[in-house]
């Protein structure tokens, strides 16, 4: 845990210490949610030299605050998490609206971010009427709508790489104890966030873009059109997921996890 702004910030690293001249993965989540979702990936990452942090954004999970109102901001806060932590270079890893977070901090600090990978990304995200309703009247039903949105049919009937674990419980209790207000303002953001695309065309570093054939929330053809307007980028991979919906990092833990240690220690 760390301090911003005079607010403590809650940074999950799977309770592995790695020098801070590493090599760097910022894990940034998704609407409402926390760095939990990135619980497979922290530990793995760090048992090999690899420092990962996933960072609860403000008024999320543990971190202390209000939610932030607009990607931007979201984008300049984490910019400055990372300046506190000493961080130089770094691989920035977005789940859903955490891959708008990290096309903001690429694309307006270039020196910082050595390549980005995006997890269930889109050109752009509206959200359904329904559940911008729900999520500021009933969060449990937002909870319930997008669980059934974001898992691929296997992940809802029991399949789950976490012996003991169950996904789409998992996912609905993780939105049901958001904060009051955080995930309507979090779905506003990426619904009032229009510059996806522009951001995408403009990153000059190596990106990886994984698609979950099964994502309802953002389906893979706009998935691929922001991988194809990555015109500048030196390397850009599309990894693809039969069998994933939206919540690639926990549907497909290992596949995620060896996909970002490839590309923090050899983005190019």
């Amino acid at each position: 845990m760390t301090q911003v702004d005079g607010k403590a910030v809650q940074i999950r690293t799977g309770g592995v210490s790695v020098p801070e001249g590493a090599p760097t993965v910022a894990l940034i989540h998704g609407a409402g949610m926390d760095g939990t979702v990135w619980s497979q990936q922290t530990r793995f990452l760090s048992m090999r030299g690899v420092r990962a942090l996933a960072i609860d954004l403000p008024g999320h999970g543990q971190s202390e605050g209000s939610a932030i109102t607009t990607v931007a901001g979201m984008a300049d806060w984490l910019v400055r998490v990372l300046d506190e932590l000493k961080v130089e270079s770094v691989t920035i890893a977005g789940h859903s609206m955490g891959t708008f977070i990290a096309l903001e901090v690429a694309t307006r600090y270039p020196a910082l971010v050595t390549s980005v990978a995006l997890f269930g990304t889109a050109t752009g995200m509206p959200v359904h009427p329904d559940l911008l309703d729900a999520a500021s009247n009933d969060v449990r039903r937002a909870g319930a709508l997008m669980t059934g949105w974001s898992h691929a049919s296997g992940s809802r009937i029991g399949r789950n790489p976490t012996p003991g674990m169950w996904m789409t419980g998992g996912v609905e209790a993780l939105i049901e104890r958001s904060r009051p207000g955080v995930l309507a303002n979090d779905l506003n953001a990426c619904v009032r966030y229009d510059e996806a695309e522009a951001r995408a065309a403009s990153i000059t570093c190596p990106a990886l873009v994984a698609i979950g054939l099964q994502d309802k929330m953002t389906p893979a053809r706009s998935s691929r059109a922001m991988a194809a307007a990555m015109v500048r980028s030196p390397n850009v991979e599309v990894l693809e997921l039969p069998n994933a919906g939206h919540m690639t990092p926990t549907e497909e833990p290992r596949v995620v996890r060896e996909a970002l240690l490839r590309f923090a220690l050899e983005p190019n």
